[in-house]
């Protein structure tokens, strides 16, 4: 396949695969969100998880630790008895918190559409 096919846009490593891969856990969205909107960038673990009803606390460990992997969040851990930790987003995650929240401002005032969608035997009833 040449450089600058249109085959070239559906390859495994294009962008919006790419994206998808990145947001394929569940809550990393949810994550971004929540730091951004309701803690101002940075927030303890147990903020967080008192944040985001409906995570459990192993759930919320292992994405912040994949997101922490993926460069959106830095871990701080300041040392008191016991420590305390503390996520920020980084430059990279306050780029990805952009498309996030346009899509949550979109689903706010398209509630309707949504309430429209059949459930997924995999989601949780409504």
């Amino acid at each position: 396949m040449r450089p600058g096919t249109p085959d070239e846009a559906w390859r495994e490593d294009c962008a919006p695969r790419r994206v998808l891969e990145l947001f394929a856990t569940k809550w990393t969205s949810m994550v971004l969100h929540t730091l951004h909107a309701r803690h101002g960038g940075s927030a303890r673990t147990g903020v967080l998880l008192r944040s985001l009803p409906g995570i459990s606390k192993k759930m919320l460990t292992q994405t912040l630790r994949e997101m922490e992997e993926s460069g959106l969040v830095t871990r701080h851990v300041e040392g008191t008895i016991p420590p305390a930790v503390e996520y920020r987003l980084t430059d990279l995650g306050l780029r990805f918190v952009e498309p996030v929240e346009l899509l949550y401002d979109w689903g706010r005032a398209n509630a309707d559409a949504l309430d429209l969608l059949r459930a997924r035997r995999s989601s949780r009833k409504r």
